[in-house]
């Protein structure tokens, strides 16, 4: 009957390997998860500028609609309001 205190050496040997291979592969992974973390911060941050330059722009183009309304508006009033005191003169004639 062996011994119950030792330990077969070739489960030891299996151990000390698979130890070996954890340790030797956590640099690897470590680097692997800084890269994938690193290009989804990246890509966050150019979807984001993307999406704020587009918001941007519909601004701008809701900006430059109200302006040119605007623009055209004025000209309307002050043909009506001028239109308005002509008539008003020819009423009194």
């Amino acid at each position: 009957m062996s011994d119950p205190k030792s330990v077969n050496d070739q489960i030891t040997d299996s151990v000390t390997q698979a130890n070996t291979k954890v340790l030797g592969d956590a640099p690897a992974v470590a680097m692997g998860n800084l890269f994938e973390a690193t290009s989804q911060a990246l890509s966050n941050a150019a979807h984001n500028a993307t999406t704020s330059q587009q918001q941007t722009n519909v601004t701008a183009q809701a900006a430059t609609t109200m302006g040119v309304a605007t623009l055209y508006s004025i000209d309307t009033a002050s043909t009506a309001k001028a239109t308005a005191e002509i008539l008003k003169h020819q009423d009194k004639k």
